[in-house]
């Protein structure tokens, strides 16, 4: 008997393979040292996305600043997911600013900003990567489908196989929990 997630389970297992054999598994190592840089030199990582990816985020950003699978001491590592600040920004100058007044609030040189986009289209993340390549930021792109305008405006970027916002965001979350293991193992925290 067939069970009708056999499909969506056919078609991850598939993008995985195709992701396996980019070289985006090396790029991420890459970016795992990177960011171990930005902390091991007292900056800080940013993240921000829109949506499923503001969860994923957030979801990165505590793993930093919390715990992974070690016990370590906390990492530099917040997302832009304050309802408050989002929703002031987005009234008084525009949703496409929420993510760009939050880079220029906090954002410093030597810090890393790391934007999610499916789409590589969201004008708000287009901002804040422009906002931070302003400030001295280092700007990692974790995208979608064909990289969008995004693709030029980070000075890296990973480009997850999928037609659908589902499966890149299952990607990009596979990717960001392999660069927070990166990352602690980079610091000398890695689990035993």
């Amino acid at each position: 008997m067939r069970f009708a997630s056999d499909r969506s389970f056919a078609e991850a297992h598939r993008l995985l393979g195709e992701f396996l054999a980019s070289p985006a598994p090396r790029v991420a190592d890459g970016w795992a040292q990177r960011l171990a840089a930005v902390l091991r030199a007292g900056n800080k990582v940013m993240i921000c996305g829109n949506g499923g990816s503001m969860c994923d985020a957030a979801h990165f950003a505590e793993e930093l600043s919390g715990r992974f699978r070690a016990d370590r001491p906390a990492l530099a590592a917040v997302a832009c997911a304050d309802p408050a600040h989002i929703t002031c920004v987005a009234n008084d100058y525009g949703f496409e600013f929420v993510f760009s007044r939050w880079v220029e609030a906090l954002g410093r040189p030597g810090d890393a900003l790391i934007v999610l986009s499916t789409s590589g289209k969201s004008p708000n993340c287009l901002r804040a990567a422009a906002a931070a390549r302003e400030r001295g930021l280092l700007v990692l792109g974790l995208l979608g489908k064909t990289g969008g305008r995004l693709l030029d405006a980070c000075d890296e970027a990973i480009i997850a196989p999928g037609a659908t916002s589902d499966r890149i965001q299952e990607l990009h979350m596979l990717v960001l929990h392999t660069l927070v293991e990166g990352v602690e193992a980079a610091l000398g925290h890695a689990a035993g």
